[in-house]
């Protein structure tokens, strides 16, 4: 049966939209990491090694564990899969463009990104083949071509793409090892290789902490408390709320959405707390709170989408749940974060 090619021309695109991005390549290419230099030759050589090359092989598994699958799960599991590969042939394309742009100017930097963009295509592809046995699959030269491109300043890519390689660290690793301990509910075998997974994503966000420490006008100023609060509280509530409305997904392979959530951003925090001078108090009685009714408005505005009809009403109600999640995410904001101490010089 010939597989149905799924590409975004078909697709809603919304905020919660895995996105491509793109930056001023000539400002990246200014960057100085000459004062630390022995960090990122030594973080070069990890990713020389290549510890996954050998991993991402398919098995026998993979064909009888599709028929186990029932119509709902297998839909939101499908799901899951079309997001992630999106979201790993984003890295892929930007870390490929930043390789092929700095080669002249900073070829330590830009043989790292050519290093990563080849673990993100591995991991796109990996999915990519996991769709075709669904019979679907990603058309990723449609997507390359005709999707939006998100821009970001050099600064705002290099603490977006921190927190959600960090981030991605931790989802993946909770899942394997929830799934460890209870092998009934690993309902497809891709997830037996995210402890390998994980790992890639932990060294990605080890390179990009390595970035944000080099340039410590990224972390230092007044300004920079500001923005690492800012990408904190936006990765969280972006995850929060695609995975509430995901719920039957995460129940299907035995955890709780919420839980599994709140541990992650307990976890991801944690992690930031190393490397930003500040980090959110999730401990505060009201942040999760936030949270919950960020998720409960989404779900409303998800449910009006689902009608074919739109009447002025729902339009003007849609509308007001999302002035409602706004201000809430800007509560969320104005809680006062934790001082971690942490202050970064140019020279060891």
């Amino acid at each position: 049966m010939k597989s149905n090619i799924v590409n975004n021309n078909t697709k809603t695109e919304t905020l919660l939209t895995p996105r491509f991005y793109t930056t001023n390549f000539e400002e990246m290419g200014q960057i100085d990491i000459s004062h630390n230099t022995q960090e990122f030759e030594a973080l070069l050589e990890e990713f020389r090694t290549d510890y996954n090359q050998q991993h991402f092989t398919r098995d026998k598994e993979f064909n009888s564990s599709k028929k186990l699958l029932s119509e709902p799960i297998k839909g939101l599991f499908v799901e899951f899969l079309e997001r992630s590969c999106t979201a790993e042939f984003s890295g892929f394309l930007l870390y490929k463009e930043l390789s092929r742009r700095l080669q002249k100017t900073n070829p330590i930097l830009a043989e790292c990104f050519l290093l990563m963009s080849r673990d993100e295509a591995r991991h796109a592809g990996f999915l990519n083949k996991a769709m075709n046995d669904f019979n679907l699959s990603l058309d990723l030269g449609f997507l390359t071509k005709n999707r939006k491109y998100t821009f970001f300043s050099p600064k705002f890519i290099f603490y977006a793409t921190y927190l959600s390689e960090k981030i991605g660290y931790w989802r993946y690793i909770t899942i394997y090892r929830h799934l460890e301990k209870h092998p009934q509910y690993r309902i497809y075998p891709i997830f037996r290789f995210f402890e390998n997974w994980c790992q890639d994503e932990n060294r990605h966000s080890d390179f990009f902490a390595a970035l944000l420490k080099s340039q410590p006008n990224l972390l230092n100023s007044w300004q920079s408390r500001l923005w690492c609060r800012f990408f904190l509280v936006s990765v969280f509530v972006t995850m929060y709320l695609n995975d509430c409305q995901r719920s039957y997904f995460y129940s299907a392979i035995g955890l709780d959405s919420r839980q599994y959530d709140m541990q992650i951003i307990r976890k991801t925090n944690e992690s930031a707390s190393r490397i930003f001078p500040i980090a959110l108090n999730v401990d505060h009685p009201k942040f999760f709170k936030y949270l919950d009714l960020c998720a409960s408005y989404s779900c409303l505005v998800s449910s009006i989408k689902t009608k074919k009809h739109h009447s002025i009403v729902q339009n003007i109600h849609k509308s007001s749940l999302y002035l409602r999640i706004f201000w809430l995410c800007l509560k969320l904001y104005m809680i006062q974060p934790i001082n971690t101490g942490k202050t970064w010089n140019t020279i060891k």
